[in-house]
């Protein structure tokens, strides 16, 4: 199921159908890696929709390199495209980059990920100089994660949880321990977090890490990761050590799926990387032809806890 919050609810029809002299319009769009299967599947959401309705794209690879993108930002403003995307690697850096294509009246769009400091700004307090943000609200799925992960947890004692955090400088990464921690305690869920280290979204650094953590905390009952490339690998360690922890991942990845219908993982939430880049090009392209006018608007989707009892209901998008 699609949701949006905001003012943007005409823009798909408009832009999936495309209107005269689309052509003449060209957009920008800032990956934090092309190499992320993740973001990989954002892009191309992005481009897909651009292509059904006849827009030309500029899209640039940061590379997982902060300053490379602020530098392809720069390219982009220089090059006069006339909206840019941005999924930022550092998401109070990217504000600066907001700021600067504002000043030249370049419409922006913030994707997956906040745009401005996660420690001051709530991920629904837009910030005002973007057209909108369009991504997962990360606290209520990190929330979705913790609800799910409490029945999982030995009862009459209190139960030790590990959590591999992304990378520094992304916003996701507080809102997610954010909302795991208050959908535990909303479950009513006694806990204690021993230990919690970057697994940097990949599956060999979250494998490393989870073994850290084990070699530590031996009695971890469950890992929290928070990307399902990270729970692949996390799930690899466990294995090694012989280790009894559950493992609760996010992202709906077809790995991760394919893993918790083996048993190697516990669950994961669901999300839609190809659906968040259609979106951003709906709410880019709807604010640069003028069709929508509404400024910082939060456009988000469902993401719904999965586990084996119902694999089916996520249909993996990379």
């Amino acid at each position: 199921m699609r949701k949006i919050i905001g003012t943007l609810g005409a823009v798909a029809l408009v832009c999936v159908s495309g209107m005269a002299g689309a052509k003449e319009v060209t957009l920008g769009y800032s990956s934090v890696g092309l190499s992320y299967p993740f973001a990989a599947a954002i892009a191309k959401g992005f481009e897909n929709a651009a292509k059904q309705a006849g827009v030309k794209t500029v899209v640039l690879d940061a590379k997982g390199n902060v300053q490379k993108q602020a530098n392809d930002i720069d390219d982009l403003i220089a090059q006069k495209v006339d909206g840019i995307a941005i999924m930022p690697l550092d998401s109070t850096v990217a504000q600066g980059w907001v700021d600067r294509a504002s000043a030249k009246d370049i419409p922006t769009v913030g994707v997956a990920s906040e745009i401005g400091d996660p420690h001051k700004r709530p991920i629904r307090r837009v910030y005002e100089k973007l057209s909108a943000l369009v991504t997962q609200d990360e606290v209520t799925a990190g929330e979705k994660a913790g609800e799910m992960a409490a029945p999982m947890l030995p009862k009459g004692r209190v139960a030790n949880i590990a959590i591999v955090e992304g990378a520094a400088g992304f916003a996701e990464v507080q809102q997610r321990t954010e909302g795991f921690r208050k959908g535990l305690d909303k479950a009513g869920a006694k806990y204690r977090i021993v230990a919690s280290q970057p697994g940097d979204w990949t599956a060999e650094k979250g494998e490393s890490t989870c073994q850290n953590m084990l070699a530590s905390h031996p009695d971890v009952d469950l890992f929290f990761a928070q990307s399902d490339d990270m729970v692949v690998g996390c799930a690899r360690a466990v294995r090694t050590a012989s280790a009894n922890a559950k493992l609760i991942g996010m992202g709906g990845s077809k790995l991760a799926i394919n893993a918790i219908k083996v048993g190697d993982v516990t669950g994961t939430v669901c999300y839609k990387p190809e659906e968040i880049g259609k979106l951003a090009f709906d709410a880019l392209y709807g604010a640069v032809t003028k069709k929508n006018v509404s400024k910082a608007a939060f456009v988000a989707y469902d993401t719904p806890p999965i586990t084996k009892a119902n694999l089916a209901s996520c249909v993996p998008q990379w």
